[in-house]
């Protein structure tokens, strides 16, 4: 495996809509695409599961997830920056 393999890893930008948990939490990304029919711009949203590691991610805030190796049933990204803060 080339090193450059080794370090291409997912990356999405989203909005925390959940921090109940302990060290983790839901992010909502949200990506536009024209419908192949209608021409339409269609919004898709996608909740992921992320771990943060310092608990300091609060509802409302961007952040940058990256995706990584399996850390429990459902979390396989991590918080990478938080982009902006919440107001």
């Amino acid at each position: 495996m080339a090193e450059t393999e080794r370090n291409y890893r997912k990356e999405r930008v989203g909005v925390i809509v959940s921090d109940k948990m302990n060290k983790s939490v839901v992010v909502s990304v949200e990506r536009q695409l024209m419908h192949p029919i209608y021409g339409r711009t269609v919004k898709f949203k996608k909740r992921y599961v992320a771990h943060d590691e310092t608990n300091d991610c609060k509802v409302g805030d961007t952040v940058k997830i990256i995706e990584t190796r399996p850390l429990s049933k459902t979390k396989r990204w991590r918080i990478g920056e938080v982009v902006e803060r919440a107001k």
